[in-house]
């Protein structure tokens, strides 16, 4: 049932778009025995990429989990997407791994998805390989790969393989440990002997192989003094030593579809990376810190970093397990809810292929299926040791849309549709604005959006509309002011009578609402000082300038008058709604807008029109700071109003290789034009009703 936890290698496979992950996580699998026949990604029948949406894009959307025996270990690989928008699914998959490999093109270097995953892992403190793919290609350089890599990232990238020719004259690889060479022929690789001609270089970058392999370690040093060398045990061992710690990148080189360089690969993987170990981060019962350890005779805990919800098997939670052991018949806890889940069946999977197990420890990957309360971030564990692990750290969205359905049948069956995509991909999400009266979906892009709606609209012939998201505008007041307002009605019986004066001025500090009573000598009884309180508070949800909700406010009433009969909270909150208003006409009302905190990353040949594009958003760069090699940090503060399509439009400035986040900082004042504008749609949207 359970594997050892020192053979068991969690490796995520990472990269830029189109650098290869699907076709070498496939050859992965034919090498190790998993699939009987390698397929291509235009046939739509490769492992990882099984789902329709991936299949009709032939690119990669979730991460896909599979596994394979290597040299005794059990190898789970997590092919993950390339795409910027699906970052979640790459997050995911970090928490699970132990390790990375970061596939970089040969033919085009260091791509902008390369820095991004770069700080990902580093967020992660994930130790990763890099493997030089598409050798093959045309333009594709091993050196210059190096030290475009060296420049970019300011580490010790240490080549554990060498190609035997590049481009159209690519013939295979040499392995530097092995000192063996790789041959490709006829879609096979054959080994043999190092070419003469390369024989030299090879030493050359194996000696500086043995020599770093040395340094992490006293008694391979002194090995290294007396003999000049070290046995290939010997050198993974240091390597493994230099790599946990992350003194070093290996730096491997082939072309996945000809099989070349994969074999090393995995040979390398098996020898040098971490197997599950250490500690991690949580708290108990009582929210307080603790540790918990990768131990497979502790009490049970998993966590979940990953849900899919598939239409034979229902949902899906793909758990990595901390502690102890998980059977069907384990007692299980959800800490977030203090409920108790039933385990139904515990799976391994192949990409959809969903294999039975009878249970899995420490160290694993696996499926529980069909939990009811389950959910991605949640921890399960004995009920009698809860414990709760930290969240995924998932970035925040910078796309969204309100969306609508087209026919009024359609609307519940539309939310529970996008609550359910929801639990599925927690970046992200939908919810109801209130202010605008729209449901607001959101996520890391465009085509992140498009793929999830392009699912509901397919499977459940639902039509949509979208439009961009209405802006949540404030009112407030830049001066100091006071009015007085009658309410007076008579209409038989007992009429309605509040006279109120109000005195207004503006809050500082961000703070929302101040009410004060300031009457003197009982001219408002106090049983009518709540109506007027009421009165303001319900006028502020409707400003004077857009009907926009006010804010930053301090309210005083100073003075009223009441009528012995017709006088009643009622008729005091009218009084107070008039007073308010009456008084913010005279107190320079302004509106406000949101203003977002923007990071941008991009590359310096873009970095003035985007600079350029940020004055023309009304944006104040903070200021730039470099990345490494070509790629800068801008950092700004936008209106929210100018960034609704940024997603669109910086991919367009760009073409497609910058990113950026956002966050709301702070509601600032707008003037002339730009507030003209909010004003004017205001009008309109109310003419419409």
């Amino acid at each position: 049932m359970s594997i050892n936890m020192e053979n068991i290698r969690n490796i995520a496979i990472c990269g830029h778009s189109s650098t290869g992950k699907t076709t070498f996580t496939e050859q992965l699998l034919y090498l190790g025995g998993s699939i009987a026949k390698p397929e291509k990604v235009q046939s739509g029948k490769t492992v990882s990429d099984f789902a329709d949406e991936e299949i009709a894009q032939q690119i990669s959307i979730h991460t896909t989990c599979s596994h394979l025996n290597w040299q005794d270990k059990k190898v789970n690989i997590l092919d993950t997407p390339g795409a910027s928008d699906f970052i979640g699914e790459v997050t995911a998959a970090f928490r699970a791994a132990e390790s990375a490999l970061l596939l970089v093109g040969a033919d085009v270097g260091v791509q902008i998805g390369t820095i991004n995953l770069w700080r990902q892992l580093d967020r992660h403190a994930l130790p990763r390989m890099i493997f030089l793919n598409k050798m093959d290609k045309e333009h594709a350089d091993f050196n210059k790969s190096i030290e475009d890599l060296k420049e970019k990232f300011k580490t010790a990238f240490i080549p554990v393989m060498m190609p035997i020719g590049q481009a159209t004259a690519f013939k295979g690889v040499i392995d530097l440990i092995d000192r063996k060479a790789y041959l490709s022929q006829n879609d096979k690789v054959i080994e043999g002997d190092i070419p003469e001609e390369l024989k030299a270089q090879a030493e050359e970058y194996r000696q500086k192989l043995i020599e770093t392999a040395a340094e992490g370690d006293d008694a391979l040093m002194e090995r290294f003094f007396e003999e000049d060398t070290l046995s290939t045990e010997e050198i993974n061992r240091g390597l493994a030593l230099a790599f946990k710690e992350q003194k070093i990148i290996p730096v491997l080189c082939g072309a996945s579809l000809s099989n070349a360089g994969l074999t090393s690969f995995l040979n390398l993987a098996t020898s040098i990376a971490p197997a599950p170990g250490g500690e991690v981060p949580a708290q108990n019962e009582s929210g307080e810190d603790v540790a918990c350890a990768f131990d497979s005779e502790a009490p049970l805990s998993c966590f979940v970093f990953k849900t899919s919800i598939d239409q034979f098997s229902g949902k899906l939670s793909f758990i990595k397990v901390i502690s102890g052991k998980i059977t069907a018949d384990s007692e299980l806890i959800n800490a977030r809810e203090e409920k108790k889940e039933k385990i139904n069946k515990i799976f391994t999977c192949r990409g959809k292929t969903l294999e039975e197990v009878e249970g899995l420890s420490a160290g694993d990957i696996g499926i529980l299926s069909k939990l009811n309360i389950a959910a991605t971030n949640d921890t399960l564990c004995n009920p009698n040791n809860i414990v709760r692990f930290k969240n995924l750290m998932l970035p925040p969205p910078v796309h969204s849309v309100a969306i609508s359905a087209l026919a009024k049948k359609d609307e519940d069956k539309l939310n529970q549709l996008l609550q359910r995509a929801a639990e599925e991909d927690p970046t992200f999400s939908l919810h109801y604005n209130r202010e605008t009266r729209e449901t607001v979906i959101s996520g890391r892009g465009e085509l992140h959006l498009n793929i999830i709606l392009g699912k509901i609209k397919d499977h459940h012939k639902i039509e949509m509309e979208t439009k961009v998201p209405r802006v949540a505008f404030r009112e407030t007041i830049n001066g100091n002011a006071d009015a007085e307002y009658l309410h007076k009605k008579q209409s038989g019986g007992h009429g309605q009578y509040a006279k109120v004066m109000l005195a207004i001025k503006p809050l500082k500090g961000g703070e929302h609402f101040k009410f004060v009573n300031a009457t003197v000598g009982g001219s408002i009884s106090k049983g009518y000082i709540p109506g007027v309180e009421k009165g303001i508070i319900e006028a502020m949800a409707s400003g004077i300038l857009a009907g926009y909700p006010v804010t930053e406010i301090e309210a005083s009433v100073i003075d009223g008058k009441e009528h012995s009969v017709d006088s009643s909270e009622m008729a005091f909150k009218l009084a107070a709604r008039g007073a308010l208003r009456a008084a913010m006409e005279k107190a320079k009302p302004v509106l406000l807008e949101p203003v977002m905190n923007l990071n941008v990353f991009v590359d310096n040949k873009y970095l003035g029109d985007v600079l350029s594009d940020l004055s023309s958003r009304r944006g104040r760069v903070l200021g730039q700071e470099p990345m490494g090699g070509e790629i800068q940090e801008i950092k700004a503060q936008v209106p929210q109003s100018e960034l609704l399509r940024y997603s669109i439009d910086l991919r367009s400035i760009t073409s497609g290789t910058a990113s950026f986040e956002m966050e709301f900082d702070h509601y600032s004042p707008i003037s002339g034009k730009a507030a003209d504008d909010v004003i004017k749609a205001a009008k309109a949207q109310k003419d419409e009703g």
